[in-house]
């Protein structure tokens, strides 16, 4: 019988996470660094807890750089960082976010300073990162894009109009970005629905308990369930590309 030949795993040599302080993004940073790539732990204003993140990680060439994606001159400088230290990037996982939590009928409330904030963090920022970051990327090997998306972006509910908007487009642009940077990156979204997480202000653990009793799997999306999609993409979906992949528990059903 001839031999089964096994494709080899797209494991990441330097990765960057955006958000990567806290939740989802930490979870992913760890995971990233125990496959043995060297990761930059992005933050925009936690600086203690990153480097706390930094300490935590398996193995070596790890750092902690402040990248506020929505602010062009701090994304410049970071991928200039990278590139010295670097001269690469293989995997891009474009986690930070955040959200202004608004009810959804409340027009008044939705002012256009929060839902151009929600925009540019939650969809500017990832593209600025992908802009910023292509020519490192187009260096590296198998390289890989995930943005971090949500649920919102496909049910129409979530913290606000604009959040949900925002993670629309996202999902939007990773397909048309998945063209455009075919064959040498790929690119993903990841679809997570209520994390437990401190993401979204005011959120309980109980709520989203009852919120987990309801659906096909009856579980509460932990940040680390999601980080395991997160590398799942970058290393073994290595025949995909501009897909969104629910992480959900089957809310999405």
């Amino acid at each position: 019988m001839a031999a089964i030949e096994i494709p080899a795993l797209a494991v990441p040599q330097v990765a960057l996470v955006t958000g990567a302080s806290s939740g989802i993004g930490r979870a992913t940073a760890a995971r990233l660094a125990a496959l043995g790539a060297s990761v930059v732990v992005g933050y925009n204003s936690r600086r203690e807890l990153a480097e706390d993140v930094v300490r935590g990680l398996e193995g070596t060439g790890h750092m902690a750089m402040r990248i506020a994606v929505e602010e062009p001159a701090s994304v410049a400088e970071a991928a200039s960082i990278v590139g010295e230290r670097f001269g690469r990037l293989d995997a891009l996982v474009n986690c930070g976010g955040a959200t202004t939590p608004v009810p959804a009928n409340d027009f008044n409330r939705l002012t256009d300073e929060i839902f151009d904030r929600t925009v540019a963090i939650n969809l500017r920022g990832p593209f600025a990162m992908v802009r910023a970051f292509r020519p490192l990327l187009e260096r590296g090997e198998g390289a890989s894009v995930v943005n971090i998306s949500s649920i919102a972006a496909r049910t129409g509910l979530g913290s606000s109009l604009a959040y949900l908007a925002a993670k629309g487009g996202l999902d939007s642009l990773t397909i048309a970005l998945a063209k455009v940077l075919a064959p040498n990156i790929r690119v993903f979204s990841v679809s997570p629905a209520g994390v437990d997480t401190d993401f979204v202000p005011g959120r309980s653990r109980e709520q989203l308990q009852k919120t987990a009793e309801k659906l096909p799997l009856a579980h509460v999306t932990t940040p680390d369930d999601v980080a395991r999609a997160v590398t799942a993409c970058i290393v073994h979906l290595t025949s995909s590309t501009g897909i969104v992949v629910p992480v959900d528990e089957g809310r999405h059903l």
